[in-house]
């Protein structure tokens, strides 16, 4: 199953109950029209009004690592560094290295 699902605009007279079930599973879903993104379906969380919309998207596409550290800042519109307070708060590792990559990269910078 994809992190992201995505819907025709024809789809939505079907499986509109896809759409939100996918949305009370905390899913992000994207309506196309033609072949092209048209909607962006966003679950409505306590997340979402604490944070905004574009804090809220960066943090749960670089939850799902679907986007990089560095990109989800951008879409945060906010540094990287505040990005990670961000993502501390709510309990997510900015960084997720397995154990022995991580010593690998530390060997490295040393």
């Amino acid at each position: 199953m994809r992190e992201v699902d995505i819907f025709t605009a024809r789809d939505l007279r079907v499986y509109s109950g896809n759409l939100l079930k996918d949305a009370e599973k905390g899913r992000i879903s994207i309506i196309t029209k033609h072949g092209k993104p048209s909607i962006l379906a966003v679950p409505f969380t306590g997340k979402l009004l604490n944070l905004g919309i574009d804090k809220d998207i960066a943090v749960t596409l670089f939850e799902k690592r679907l986007i990089t550290l560095s990109k989800a800042s951008k879409i945060a519109s906010i540094s990287i560094e505040d990005f990670t307070d961000i993502l501390a708060e709510a309990g997510i590792a900015a960084v997720d290295y397995p154990p022995e990559e991580l010593e690998k990269e530390m060997r490295i910078s040393i």
